[in-house]
C-alpha cells in the first residue's frame, strides 16, 4: 500500500506485452528492505528474480546497518533508475515562515526549539531533515513516528513544526490549508506546484532524491539487463502510466544501466556521510 508497492503494481501487467510472462509483485516486508534484497541477492541471475527500491532500502542501508547479509556493491547488478518522488518541505502555519529562508533564519534564532517529525529514524524523511540541518547550520530536533500517517498527523495538530514528505502525503493538506510547503527538495520547480520555490534556490547543492531503482542479482548477463531496462523504458513512456505518476509527483527517468550504477554509487556515498554526522543508529 505504500509508495513504491504502488508504482510496482502500476508497472508489473505491462511486462506481459514486451516478455510474454507475467510479473508478480511480491512483498517481502520488515528490516527496512533488508530481507527482500537478501532473496534477491541469492537468486539465480537469470533476470527472474528482481528488487524495486527505494532510496531507502538500495543507498542509506549500506552505512545505517553495520552487518548485512549481502554486500550492496558486490551482490547485485543495477538495471534502472526507474523514478523519482518529489519531497517538499511542510511547516505547520503557526510557524512564521513563509520561505525557506525565514524558515532557516527562525530555526537559527531559536536552536534546538523546533521539532521536526518523520515515518522513522533512518528513513529519507529523517535523513533529509539532518542534511537540513548540516546544509543551513541549524539544529532541529528528530522526532521519529511509526510511519508517515502519525507523522503527518503529529504536524498538523502542532505537536511539531515541520517535516519533509511526499507531494502525494501533504498536497490535500496544502490546499486546505492546513499545513504551508517551503520548497521542493526536486532539482527544478514542480508543475504541480509552479510557485514553490526549490531548496537549492537557498541552499546551492541542496537536493532530496527518494528514487525508485530496479536491481537484479550479480552476474545477470548484459542480455538479460538490455531488455528489462528496454522494458520499463517503454512501461514509463505509455501515456497513461506516465500522466498516473507524475499526477502522484513522481517522475518517470528510465536511465541506462552504467549511469543508474554511478548515480547509485554517488547517493550511498552521499547518504553514508549524512548518517556519520549526524550519528544515526538504527533502531
Amino acid at each position: 500500500g505504500g509508495p513504491i508497492d504502488i508504482v510496482a503494481r502500476l508497472l508489473a501487467p505491462h511486462f506481459v506485452e514486451g516478455l510474454g510472462q507475467q510479473v508478480i509483485v511480491d512483498n517481502r516486508a520488515g528490516a527496512n528492505g533488508i530481507i527482500a534484497m537478501d532473496i534477491v541477492a541469492k537468486a539465480s541471475p537469470d533476470g527472474r528474480t528482481l528488487f524495486f527500491g527505494t532510496t531507502g532500502n538500495l543507498a542509506v542501508n549500506a552505512s545505517l546497518y553495520p552487518k548485512l547479509p549481502f554486500n550492496i556493491h558486490r551482490d547485485f547488478t543495477p538495471i534502472t533508475h526507474v523514478a523519482s518522488t518529489s519531497s517538499l518541505i511542510y511547516v505547520h502555519p503557526a510557524l512564521p515562515a513563509r520561505t525557506l529562508p525565514e524558515f532557516i533564519a527562525y530555526a537559527g534564532a531559536n536552536p534546538g526549539k523546533i521539532n521536526f517529525s518523520s515515518s522513522g529514524s533512518g528513513g529519507i524523511p529523517h535523513l533529509a531533515g539532518e542534511l537540513l540541518n548540516i546544509a543551513a547550520k541549524v539544529k532541529t530536533v528528530h522526532v521519529a513516528y511509526k510511519g508517515t500517517a502519525p507523522a503527518i498527523s503529529a504536524l498538523l495538530s502542532g505537536e511539531v513544526q515541520y517535516m519533509v514528505s511526499s507531494v502525494v502525503s501533504g498536497l490535500q493538506h496544502l490546499k486546505a490549508g492546513r499545513l504551508r510547503a517551503v520548497a521542493t527538495l526536486t532539482t527544478k520547480r514542480l508543475a504541480l506546484l509552479p510557485d514553490l520555490p526549490t531548496a537549492n534556490e537557498t541552499l546551492p547543492g541542496f537536493e532530496v532524491d527518494n528514487w525508485y531503482g530496479l536491481i537484479a542479482p550479480a552476474g545477470a548477463s548484459t542480455s538479460v539487463v538490455t531488455r528489462l531496462h528496454g522494458e520499463i523504458v517503454r512501461i514509463i513512456r505509455i501515456p497513461a502510466i506516465h500522466e498516473k505518476l507524475v499526477a502522484q509527483g513522481i517522475e518517470p527517468v528510465g536511465s541506462a544501466p552504467q549511469a543508474f550504477d554511478a548515480f547509485w554509487k554517488a547517493e550511498i556515498a552521499k547518504w553514508a556521510r549524512v548518517v556519520k554526522s549526524a550519528d544515526i543508529r538504527p533502531e
